[in-house]
């Protein structure tokens, strides 16, 4: 399948570097660099006729500037994996909330709280936004998540 047809369940990936013609000025003509892309298939299974691609429908692709999380810039939130994926070194790590079932990560926001606590001090908050939390796991009263993802160095990092 040629790559400008994919039809989703994948990061898409444009290094200007690779472009080999004009990609701005008035030869331009907005398809001018297909060797400048690349896809980074999501994790998931996919569909029979489509395998190549993940059935993965994430919302948004977010680039943590500051590395707030450890896990580099690319995070893209997971939707039907109940968390976020980040793209380190080609490879998709998942972070998933295990509960309340039917976490829904809708955004998430990359912090600095304490610069000088390590990795204490830092993380990303994802809130769920579905938009009926009372109609899932817990029922009427229940109020929308936010979940706070930190990561240790090592496991037995203080």
């Amino acid at each position: 399948m040629d790559q400008w047809q994919r039809s989703g369940g994948c990061l898409g990936e444009f290094d200007r570097s690779k472009c080999q013609g004009p990609i701005n000025g008035p030869t331009a003509t907005g398809d001018d660099c297909p060797e400048g892309w690349s896809f980074h298939r999501l994790p998931g299974p996919g569909f029979k006729d489509l395998p190549q691609d993940s059935v993965e429908s994430s919302y948004y692709t977010w680039v943590d500037q500051h590395n707030t999380l450890g896990l580099g810039e690319d995070i893209v939130t997971g939707n039907l994996f109940d968390g976020v994926h980040a793209f380190v070194d080609g490879t998709f790590i998942t972070l998933r909330v295990p509960y309340p079932l039917g976490f829904y990560a809708k955004g998430l926001n990359g912090r600095i709280d304490d610069a000088n606590a390590g990795w204490k001090g830092r993380g990303i908050w994802v809130p769920s936004g579905d938009r009926t939390p009372w109609l899932k796991e817990g029922g009427q009263g229940t109020k929308p998540l936010v979940v706070h993802f930190q990561l240790r160095p090592d496991p037995l990092a203080d």
